[in-house]
């Protein structure tokens, strides 16, 4: 990625959504009654919109957005510009790295969310087949309602054009974000991670940190070794912790700044105080449900993404009703070289070991000797490892973390790749007991004399925590959760001290 590069992240759904739920609660000041205060606060919000944002012209004019029922569910389209340092030098068209879409429908048990990959390839209308993030270029954000609507068959009532130039600053005055980074990722524009080119320079290690500004946008745009799934996978789950450690009052002490963050960098067609009312009424009604992430159903085929009728189908419907997925992320492609290691790997299964795993208690073991050096709290470490999978002794370490309150606290990382392109689990501990990731766990489980939390993204777990008396430990899945939940149940229950 080219120095300069202003390339947003696909939009931060948690932040928008708290953003709306903060005006809205300004707006509707009390349980919903429409009073005249809360009148005043909605013409607030309309006159810094008004004030800082640029509207998206003649989108309306052109009958392109589908009308609103009064009361009715609203469709979002979320659009983000892609701007390379590149294209910037030579006034190349900009694209959409981001086509996210929302439905808030208080009738449906969740708010659906559903993000489009770039790379799928789609007709344009007017403009022939090419990938989907072109019909911004060659049509502006009129084009790319046009062609979503067309592949979807769904109605559109909204847009929002989001430039996240502002996103480092709305990290930042939001307190940064604490997140689970899976392995290291680096570059600094030598071969071979940069390949002669300029890229976005970044460093940021694995395990549970504190992610401010450039770096949590360096993170969540990171693409040089993985795929556009891996890519928007990574998005989705900072969004997630993200949405779980802001809270509204936060954003209702500081709206106005937000507010003002939020308009400069954004293009709508929302305008006014009736749209702006009916939008916030409609999100206060829809803040109830959690938020449901829709899984686009892509595969790579060359330089492409494609989707066949029966998946559209299928995640239309899941989109207009908010159903959950059990499945993956999507399917991580495994190489001859995961094949031919999972099968010499399963040749060393030992009796009673886990289906999936293998006995891997020496690599296991080296590698908590060698942490254990650097804290003073037992390192655990799991007997078993999954089918094809091996330890990144370079990504993992012992570091310090701290707290909101300044406070410091011991914690180390185990970095371990798993079968297809960008897959790392992880095994975590930390002297914090507790770090905002074990909030709400889904489910609490005994197994073995242990407590474990579980927590699940539909039935998929992506992470199973334990607590001892001096410290927590967890094991993270994969970012496209490619580690079933009896294996990672597996691993868990594998966790063993050193010297034990």
């Amino acid at each position: 990625m080219a120095i300069g590069d202003e390339r947003p992240p696909r939009l931060a759904l948690g932040l928008y959504k708290r953003m709306f739920l903060a005006a809205a609660v300004i707006a509707l000041a009390t349980a919903g009654a429409v009073a005249t205060a809360a009148l005043l606060q909605v013409k607030q919000a309309a006159n810094i919109f008004d004030e800082f944002s640029v509207p998206i012209a003649g989108i309306k004019a052109h009958g392109i957005l589908d009308d609103v029922s009064a009361g009715g569910p609203q469709t979002i389209l979320v659009l983000g510009s892609d701007r390379r340092f590149v294209d910037i030098k030579a006034k190349n068209p900009v694209r959409s790295d981001t086509i996210l879409l929302i439905r808030l429908d208080p009738s449906r048990g969740a708010t659906a969310v559903l993000s489009i990959p770039r790379d799928l390839k789609v007709e344009i209308p007017g403009h022939g087949t090419d990938k989907i993030n072109a019909a911004y270029a060659d049509g502006g954000p009129g084009l790319a309602v046009r062609t979503v609507r067309q592949l979807l068959g769904l109605p559109i009532n909204h847009v929002v054009n989001v430039n996240f130039g502002g996103f480092q600053r709305a990290v930042n005055r939001l307190g940064c974000v604490y997140a689970d980074i899976d392995r290291h990722y680096f570059n600094d524009n030598h071969p071979p991670a940069g390949g002669g080119g300029d890229y976005a320079v970044i460093d940021v290690p694995a395990g549970y940190q504190k992610l401010c500004g450039s770096d949590a946008l360096n993170y969540v745009r990171y693409r040089h070794f993985d795929s556009d799934l891996v890519r928007a996978a990574r998005q989705q789950d900072f969004v997630r912790q993200a949405k779980d450690q802001i809270g509204v009052g936060r954003i209702f002490s500081d709206r106005t700044e937000l507010l003002k963050i939020f308009a400069r960098y954004t293009q709508t067609d929302i305008r006014g105080e009736s749209a702006i009312l009916r939008l916030l009424k409609l999100t206060v009604e829809s803040a109830k449900n959690p938020i449901q992430e829709v899984r686009f159903p892509a595969q790579e085929e060359g330089d492409f993404l494609t989707v066949t009728p029966e998946g559209l189908a299928r995640v239309k419907d899941l989109f207009l009703n908010a159903k959950g997925s059990s499945r993956p992320r999507s399917g991580a492609k495994k190489t001859k070289g995961d094949r031919r290691l999972e099968r010499k790997q399963s040749r060393r299964r030992a009796s009673g070991v886990p289906a999936g795993l293998f006995a891997a208690k020496t690599a296991g073991e080296d590698n908590a000797i060698r942490l254990g050096t650097h804290v003073t709290f037992p390192v655990y470490y799991p007997r078993y490892a999954a089918l094809g999978s091996r330890y990144e002794v370079a990504d993992q370490r012992a570091y310090t973390i701290t707290d909101r309150g300044r406070h410091r606290y011991q914690a180390y990382r185990m970095v371990v790749s798993a079968p297809g392109v960008g897959q790392y689990y992880g095994v975590q501990g930390t002297t914090w007991k507790a770090p905002p990731i074990l909030d709400d766990p889904s489910e609490l489980r005994r197994m073995g004399g242990r407590t474990y939390r579980l927590y699940f993204d539909g039935t998929r777990l992506r992470l199973v925590a334990w607590q001892t008396g001096r410290a927590v430990y967890w094991i993270s899945n994969t970012l496209l959760q490619s580690l079933t939940n009896k294996q990672m149940l597996g691993l868990a229950q594998s966790l063993t001290r050193v010297g034990s």
